[in-house]
């Protein structure tokens, strides 16, 4: 067992050797407890399905205070699972699909290096 600044690599007997990325981990771990929430889960679908909101119209579709909307959104930001591009006045979200498929692939490795 090694262990570097930002990863430890575990060597298995017979086996190839292990890495574990702690930045990635951390990063992974923040994306996924973003999206551990029904409400962001709820605006990330509204997302899929729309390509391209705002908030205004995030908050009338879900019934929602627009702070609470906006607090989500910066949760789900920070996570880096939403881009935003600025309109005059209006902040548009969508969907980062390439960070979200990065997250999916990393956590189904995880999982299947268990196997």
């Amino acid at each position: 067992m090694e262990t570097t600044t930002n990863a430890l690599v575990i060597n298995q007997e017979g086996a190839d050797s292990i890495k574990l990325d702690y930045v990635a981990v951390k990063s992974c771990a923040m994306t996924l407890r973003a999206v551990n929430h029904k409400l962001r889960q709820q605006i990330v679908k509204l997302l899929e399905e729309n390509k391209r909101m705002n908030v205004t119209d995030i908050y009338v579709k879900l019934r929602l205070e627009q702070s609470v909307a906006s607090q989500h959104l910066a949760i789900l930001r920070r996570a880096n699972i939403v881009r935003t591009e600025r309109e005059g006045k209006f902040i548009h979200y969508s969907l980062n699909v390439p960070r979200i498929g990065n997250v999916a692939k990393f956590v189904t490795d995880l999982i299947n290096s268990e196997a």
